[in-house]
């Protein structure tokens, strides 16, 4: 069935039926569902094919409340830089705040990947409030929740910096139950998490190189069904002007962004 509007449009629509009507978000979005003619909004996203993203800035706009998402690839590939991009379109929006935690960057790195993509966020005076960047040593599930849970909110996004590193210290607990703790908490709160993701380097030795789930480096177990979108995002050779990202989850699905090679972003 063909959809009267493109997703984020009937995302608006919702929005402005959530603050009229003073429901819930994922009320007015069953609503906008049935008035399309599905019983529920996650029916309608699982039998649109046209909910699927064909550009960058449409992205955000396909990730649900609770949702956990993972972006991965080979290093150099332009996971992280894809990623901040992402985070920025959603400080830009101004709707809730947002928080990007880091096991692998200094603050002063972070800073300059999120000034690349808007200079104004760096000064933080335009953007106070939607903004939070933590690269403390002792980030894990507990800590991200601690630090997140008196202003989290159902359009806020967190972004940890990587996956694999949750339970690199020995005293944290093991990766499956931190995920599992990040899902529960994200389906309360209908905040979006984001995990950035290391994929096997064995990958380089292939003809093939577009990485699968297969490919996701878990150096630790974790079953990656609690994983609700998975990106993974390839380029041929250091030159190229588009990468592809590549859907493994909730269907496998393909499309191209544009790779600016000197600026380090994405568009």
């Amino acid at each position: 069935m063909k959809l009267s509007s493109p997703i984020h449009v009937l995302k608006s629509q919702a929005k402005a039926l959530k603050k009229s009507q003073s429901i819930s978000m994922s009320e007015a979005l069953n609503k906008i569902a049935m008035r399309e003619g599905h019983s529920s909004w996650s029916l309608l996203q699982s039998k649109n094919s046209q909910m699927l993203p064909t550009s960058y800035c449409e992205i955000l706009d396909f990730f649900n409340e609770g949702d956990l998402v993972l972006i991965g690839a080979r290093p150099n590939m332009g996971k992280t830089s894809f990623t901040i991009g992402l985070f920025v379109q959603a400080i830009q929006r101004k709707r809730a705040p947002n928080y990007y935690f880091t096991l692998s960057e200094v603050q002063r790195d972070v800073a300059g990947r999120i000034a690349i993509y808007d200079e104004s966020i760096g000064n933080l005076n335009e953007h106070l409030g939607y903004i939070g960047v933590d690269y403390s040593n002792d980030i894990n599930a507990d800590y991200v929740i601690e630090r997140t849970k008196a202003t989290i909110d159902k359009e806020s996004i967190i972004v940890i910096d990587y996956l694999q590193m949750l339970d690199e210290k020995r005293t944290n607990p093991p990766l499956q139950e931190q995920v599992e703790k990040l899902k529960k908490y994200a389906k309360d709160t209908g905040c979006i998490i984001i995990f950035i993701s290391q994929v096997k380097r064995e990958l380089e030795n292939r003809l093939d190189k577009k990485p699968t789930l297969s490919d996701i480096r878990l150096p630790n177990p974790l079953d990656l069904k609690f994983i609700n979108k998975i990106m993974l995002l390839y380029r041929e050779g250091s030159e190229p002007k588009e990468v592809s990202v590549i859907f493994h989850r909730p269907k496998e699905y393909e499309f191209k962004v544009l790779w600016d090679r000197e600026k380090i972003k994405f568009s």
